[in-house]
Formats: C-alpha cells, structure tokens, sequence
C-alpha cells in the first residue's frame, strides 16, 4: 500500500494574464511586464499583478477616499496610483491639489480634479515619469463597502 498523497495544493492558480481583450491594457500589461523585469521593483510586479485582476477586484475608490489619504503628512506631494476607477464624492465641497494616476476616471471627478490645479496621468505617462515608482502611494477601493 502506497501512501495516497494529496495533490490540491501542487499547483499556484492566479492570473499571469488579463482575460479582457482591450488592446490598451495589454498595452499597459507589455510596459509593466519589461519594467518589472528590468527594474526589479516591487512596485511595477503590483502594477503587472494588479492589471490582471477582474473588475470586481479593482473596485472603484472616491475622491474623498483620495483626499483623506494623500492628506497624510508622509504623502503630500507624491502620485495617488490607483489600478481602477476614481469616482467623483458630490458631498466634498472642495477638491486640493492632487496628481492621480488611474486607469479610468470619470468625467466630473476629473473636471474637479483640473480645476483645483491637480493633473491626471494615464499609466504609460506614469511609466516615463517614475519608472521605478518612487513619490508614488498605490491605493485601492475597499472591496466590502460599508454598511
């Protein structure tokens, strides 16, 4: 009698690939494989990670969200990353100054975000203007919202 060895743990199971078809994420997805190969960082592999994610697990994170947390002394000044959509929070009266990296943003959040002086960089810009991800802070919606 041999011992029956259990064989459900022998395989890693996670995306190396986005499922979606949108030639401008596998754009996003050839840039960020070269850079986390070539520059070794640990940002660029959350990056490439995160744009193989499903919809549901890039979910959306408001302004007031990014208000608070580029509000913290440690972040001022540096590019809010988000891999996801950034959406427009009508109860905020008034948006500061922020530079935000984001696959989508809507229309009005990034009319706010212009006005108040602040800058909306798509993720090859990003690539060209911090390869290696230095003064930037990666966010992410919650994925349970609050109740």
């Amino acid at each position: 009698m041999g011992i029956d060895i259990n064989h459900k743990n022998d395989r890693k199971v996670r995306r190396t690939a986005p499922k979606s078809k949108d030639p401008y994420l596998l754009l996003l997805v050839r840039l960020y494989r070269f850079l986390a190969r070539r520059t070794g960082q640990k940002f660029n592999k959350i990056v490439l990670k995160r744009l193989f994610m499903s919809k549901t697990n890039r979910p959306p994170i408001s302004l007031n969200r990014l208000k608070i947390q580029m509000s913290k002394k440690e972040r001022q000044g540096k590019i809010a990353v988000v891999i996801g959509t950034v959406t427009d929070d009508v109860r905020m009266y008034s948006v500061p100054k922020l530079t935000i990296c984001a696959l989508r943003i809507t229309r009005s959040a990034r009319a706010r975000i212009l006005k108040a002086g602040g800058e909306v960089l798509t993720f090859d810009e990003l690539a060209v203007r911090s390869p290696r991800g230095e003064n930037t802070v990666l966010l992410q919606g919650t994925l349970q919202p609050e109740l």
